[in-house]
């Protein structure tokens, strides 16, 4: 049984400097790296810590945030920050992405008393622990300066002297690289440093969309850039970062789905290689915080979403071999769910005494049967038969095909078992089909007061945003009455116990942690009211989104909300949300579905988004994608130099082709 220590953590983020908190008030991080090394740029303009800081970290280590190579005990990144011997910061001006030099790149902005300086942060190669800052100096000042540049890491700390007459300017280049054993940051000025052209032409071929909303394109681009530069050369990444220092099937899944989307083919390769080789056990039962678990607390989701991430990958790359490669475990992943502890007798779908979101007995959750864990091994046993019948694994794939659809159908429509009633998909019924409603934790628990699920008071189950996966997924139609149903259900997790808006990921009254919005579950449900059409509310998601800190860099945290810790670990950033941004935006609102012989292209524009072009890389080619709003009367159409095999005026069936693709959609 699971250990409750295990939610437990002893890092304090209110004992050392400020910097160690992850959340600085209005803060953000900008995450760059090539694999080999990954560092954060932590932009705090509102007086909290550092204001320009460097983290700098080795990322096959999972670390806190305090344990960053870069982070004195004392002094916090003071010591990283550009400074002038006797000349004051007087302004953090601005922080964004920057594309000039084709790769990944950070520009910061800021201004001292007599300087005006821009930095630029960039691993300038793929193949070394290298991190360049590039500092860019004006003289502002109404005479000629002679001072010296400050910076160091840590106790290493370098003077440069510095020599500019009025309005001259100068650039100095940084040189930070992981030493051998990876154990601490070796820091040097140096004269030059060129950006090798492999990492150019490797972020040429990655994926680019562009529309007329610089909101989406901003949240495209800072997705795609920091899905791959914060995973390792060895595909180990923090399922969040800074906090949980564990990893999952299901988020590293959801990450592979969101590299291969966003271009990064070689790299979700490797991580689903991974996962298969060393998340999934001989017995075929899957990882969660890096942990085997006992069957009443296997995360049985974890099997059909890794199914599920494997055959998208498949049908973005054509990578057919990986099939053959993985053929054993591909077959335990799916066959585990089959296992005699987990069927329930009266109903043939699975039980067991662990949730989605990974309550579990101690927190009130019964022996039952969890939607998530239904729909997801659906899904992911059919994907598996796709996948086994093209390998001629006739028996392998009739078999799953069978259980994937016999599980779909008691799942919808068993008298007495089905995840459905009035309110649409529900969460989860026990053992002898009674909705489990409410949860009471127990004393074992050893829940903080503060919490909602340790109050006074009713803990409800219902609502849950795993309900909306169903309708995003395409399980059921999007105007189907339990897909309506479901959608006016979630709205009550909107706003529940806060201002500003998000979505919390269930009803916060049995919030076994701290009440917030979630942004990776808000976009559950923005996946789902785009293929419902309810642009509005789409909109009205990703604005929110706009408005929390990490907006500005692209990188938010895992929720929005007062974090206990300890007892709890400290927000931090979790890599899932670009994976789920990703999804929204290609396969969702661009609307790209590759399957095994052919792909579709069934684009959904938002309300203000008049235009949007891509180009993606699909197996061995280029799509080269033009979305255009049609203007009142006159006719959608499709038009392309692929094979066009079916269109309708919404979605456009296309074979694939040998050579690069052009596509012309012109829609409602």
């Amino acid at each position: 049984m699971i250990d409750v220590k295990e939610h437990f953590y002893s890092d304090d983020p209110k004992q050392g400097h400020p910097d160690v908190r992850t959340r600085l008030k209005d803060a953000c991080y900008f995450f760059i790296g090539n694999g080999h090394i990954l560092a954060a740029i932590q932009f705090a303009p509102a007086g909290e810590g550092t204001p320009l800081g460097l983290l700098m970290m080795n990322p096959d280590r999972l670390t806190k945030k305090r344990e960053a190579l870069t982070m004195h005990p004392e002094s916090g990144l003071q010591n990283t920050m550009i400074s002038f011997v006797g000349d004051n910061l007087i302004e953090l001006r601005h922080a964004s992405w920057f594309d000039g030099y084709q790769i990944p790149a950070v520009k910061v902005q800021w201004q001292s008393q007599s300087f005006q300086v821009t930095e630029l942060f960039y691993c300038p190669d793929m193949i070394n622990p290298v991190l360049i800052r590039e500092v860019r100096i004006k003289n502002i000042s109404a005479g000629n300066i002679e001072t010296r540049l400050k910076t160091g890491v840590v106790n290493q700390v370098v003077e440069i002297p510095l020599l500019l007459n009025q309005n001259d300017e100068t650039t100095i280049l940084l040189r930070y690289a992981l030493d051998g054993a990876g154990n601490s940051i070796q820091f040097e000025p140096v004269g030059r440093h060129e950006i090798s052209d492999d990492a150019i032409e490797y972020w040429k071929r990655t994926s680019q969309v562009s529309s007329n909303s610089p909101w989406l394109d901003h949240c495209f681009a800072a997705a795609k850039i920091q899905q791959a530069t914060t995973i390792s050369n060895n595909s180990v990444i923090d399922a969040s970062i800074w906090q949980y220092n564990g990893e999952w099937v299901r988020d590293h899944s959801m990450m592979a789905i969101g590299l291969v989307l966003a271009g990064h083919h070689e790299m979700a390769r490797k991580l689903i290689v991974r996962l298969f080789r060393d998340f999934v056990t001989d017995q075929g039962d899957t990882v969660d915080s890096s942990q085997k678990r006992d069957y009443a607390e296997v995360e049985l989701d974890q099997n059909g979403i890794l199914l599920y991430t494997l055959k998208q990958y498949v049908c973005w790359t054509g990578d057919f071999e990986i099939i053959q490669e993985l053929w054993q475990k591909i077959k335990i992943t799916a066959e585990f769910p089959f296992q005699p502890y987990f069927h329930h007798a009266a109903s043939g779908l699975l039980a067991n005494q662990r949730e989605y979101w990974e309550r579990h007995r101690v927190h009130g959750i019964e022996p039952g049967i969890e939607l998530a864990y239904q729909f997801w091994v659906s899904m992911g046993l059919a994907a598996a038969a796709s996948l086994a019948r093209f390998i001629s694994k006739q028996a392998e794939a009739t078999r799953w095909e069978q259980e994937a659809a016999r599980i779909k159908s008691a799942m919808l429509h068993d008298p007495q078992f089905k995840l459905v009633d009035e309110r649409g998909f529900i969460k989860r019924r026990g053992v002898d089909g009674a909705v489990q409603e409410k949860v009471i934790a127990w004393l074992e628990a050893q829940l903080p007061t503060q919490v909602p699920l340790a109050k006074d008071g009713d803990h409800f189950l219902n609502p849950d945003t795993s309900a909306a996966l169903p309708i995003a997924l395409g399980l059921v139609s999007p105007d189907s009455p339990v897909a309506i149903a479901t959608m006016n259900s979630l709205e009550a997790l909107w706003n529940q116990s806060w201002q500003g808006g998000g979505y919390g990921r269930y009803h916060f009254s049995s919030e076994a942690d701290s009440a917030g919005p979630w942004p990776f579950a808000s976009l559950f449900l923005a996946r789902a009211y785009v293929e419902m059409g309810d642009y509005e509310k789409v909109w009205r998601i990703l604005n929110w989104m706009q408005t929390v800190p990490g907006a500005q860099s692209g990188a938010w945290f895992e929720f929005y909300g007062e974090r206990i810790a300890p007892p709890y670990p400290q927000v931090g950033v979790t890599p899932w949300t670009w994976a789920e941004m990703l999804t929204l935006l290609v396969n969702h609102i661009i609307g790209l579905r590759p399957e095994i012989d052919y792909f579709s292209i069934r684009p959904k524009l938002l309300p203000g988004i008049d235009t949007m072009t891509a180009i993606i890389p699909l197996r061995n080619f280029i799509i080269n994608l033009t979305i255009r709003r049609v203007s009142p009367g006159v006719a959608p159409e499709f038009r392309s130099n692929g094979e066009i095999i079916k269109a309708t005026s919404e979605q456009a069936d296309i074979r694939y082709s040998k050579n690069d693709v052009w596509i012309e959609a012109d829609v409602v």
